[in-house]
């Protein structure tokens, strides 16, 4: 790797092994008068795709027994993979599993569990949509990073807080938060106020770790007005009350889904419910105006190849 801060240390170290390794020291040598923050983002999984040594031997054995693989599947002028096959993709998962569990270990050795939350989650979904199909799959959630449909934006959560009450262990909750909640989250259970402008478009979901229900009363928005490698195009996603409309900018159309009933976003309901499409086009729109939001406009030198 090529990281300033983070030399090598022997020849073929795995990355993720050894953020582990230098997060473990960090327990080890904080300033134990002072609470701590440690912020670890793996790189894992992420492409450059590559084994993780010690965990490939067994999925390349799993995916030799898998038979032929199905045909991907076809997005607008992408293609999904249809099945996780891969078994580099699968050791690189299965390392991160293995980095957790040894934190979490050091924190026990030192008697932290009961005093520190835990935030497991990611950036977005797998990348599974590509001119050919990308390394993974997010079935039975359509598509994944760089597409507005669920695969590439619902992602995991998982919670480990001293705050969650006794009886809701192992509890799910559905109600839906973003990541810029995690900063109001943790304020709150520090004990600490949050300062004024900073972190606003977040709310709190420390309630929910009680067994309380946290009422989402916002829209969730996302406004991606560009290109990405994994043939996205502009586009911006708007989802209230469990309905969800998908804007294509360059294709000129919309697409409608009840999240409640279809989470794989596979019935477009954009012609059978064409006053709900308006609506939320409509409050997407004066949602983007309020945030001055940059619209993507046609380039008058681009020529079709």
């Amino acid at each position: 790797w090529q990281i300033p801060s983070l030399p090598e240390g022997v020849s073929g170290e795995y990355l993720t092994e050894r953020l582990t390794k230098e997060s473990v020291k960090f327990l080890q040598h904080r300033d134990r008068q002072r609470p701590f923050l440690l912020f670890l983002s793996h790189y894992d999984v992420h492409t450059p795709i590559h084994k993780a040594p010690g965990h490939f031997a067994d999925f390349a054995e799993r995916a030799a027994g898998l038979g032929v693989a199905p045909d991907a599947i076809l997005e607008r002028r992408g293609r999904s993979r249809a099945r996780q096959d891969n078994p580099q993709y699968a050791s690189m998962v299965a390392a991160i599993d293995e980095s957790l569990g040894a934190l979490v270990a050091e924190l026990e050795s030192q008697q932290l569990l009961s005093s520190t939350t835990i935030i497991f989650t990611s950036d977005n979904g797998g990348l599974c949509t590509l001119k050919n199909p990308g390394p993974t799959s997010n079935l039975p959630l359509r598509s994944g990073k760089g597409w507005l449909y669920e695969g590439g934006i619902r992602v995991p959560l998982i919670v480990w807080s001293p705050e969650i009450t006794a009886g809701h262990a192992g509890s799910v909750v559905s109600d839906p938060v973003l990541s810029t909640d995690y900063l109001p989250t943790m304020l709150q259970l520090a004990g600490l106020p949050q300062p004024v402008g900073v972190g606003e478009d977040g709310q709190s979901f420390a309630a929910a770790l009680s067994g309380e229900s946290v009422v989402q009363t916002r829209p969730l928005v996302w406004h991606y007005p560009h290109y990405h490698g994994s043939e996205w195009t502009p586009g911006a996603a708007y989802q209230r009350d469990g309905w969800k409309v998908i804007e294509f900018y360059e294709h000129g159309d919309a697409e409608l889904y009840d999240l409640s009933s279809d989470p794989g976003e596979q019935t477009n309901l954009a012609a059978r419910q064409p006053e709900k499409l308006a609506e939320l086009r409509r409050e997407l729109r004066d949602w983007q105006l309020r945030m001055g939001a940059v619209m993507p406009q046609p380039n008058p030198a681009w020529r079709s190849p």
